[in-house]
């Protein structure tokens, strides 16, 4: 019942924002457009932008289910990508009224499951430390959120197949050669010409 409760309150608070700005919603509101009181709401969530955590993470997380592999990972942002043009009102209202930091914050903590999922397939087999795998996976994970940044404060005007094309053909086995080159005994030392 918690998760029926959850998804009525994503969709008022959906709802409305196609009538007004975020800044302009109550907790009353919401309540009232998904019939319930108050106190339903503040049983599931502490207030609004808790809700607003939510949605991001649970959209963000069906995008990428499933699509945590080397051979999938494009498929991941790509419907990463689209459940973000599909929320368009959601996502620039949000988008446009908290900070980036804390979208940013969203988008990182899934897509990092992903892109953790990727580095930790190719690694197989490999001797490479915890630490060098996370620094890898962090450095993808930002360009990528980076680029949906972007690409929201545009206003979501590029196909997101061209840029997951893009994204594709310019990083085409780098998180393998990566790898390698962090492989404990082959580890490359950066020297000073004489």
């Amino acid at each position: 019942m918690t998760q029926i409760t959850k998804r009525a309150l994503e969709d008022s608070l959906k709802h409305l924002l196609l009538q007004k700005p975020l800044s302009k919603i109550t907790i009353s509101d919401i309540a009232k457009d998904c019939g319930i009181n108050r106190m339903t709401f503040y049983y599931h969530f502490q207030d609004i932008y808790d809700l607003i955590e939510w949605i991001c993470v649970e959209e963000t997380a069906r995008a990428v289910n499933g699509n945590k592999t080397y051979e999938t990972w494009q498929q991941g942002f790509l419907q990463t990508f689209q459940m973000v043009l599909k929320n368009k009102p959601f996502i620039s209202n949000v988008y446009h009224s908290i900070s980036r930091e804390k979208i940013e914050d969203y988008l990182y903590a899934v897509t990092y499951d992903l892109l953790s999922g990727v580095v930790e397939e190719l690694a197989v087999g490999m001797s490479i430390l915890e630490t060098d795998k996370k620094f890898i996976a962090d450095f993808y994970n930002f360009a990528f959120v980076g680029l949906l940044l972007d690409w929201i404060k545009k206003d979501m005007r590029e196909e997101p197949q061209k840029i997951i094309e893009r994204v594709s053909t310019l990083i085409h086995g780098d998180v393998e050669r990566a790898l390698n080159r962090y492989q404990q005994g082959k580890t490359y030392q950066m020297t000073q010409n004489d």
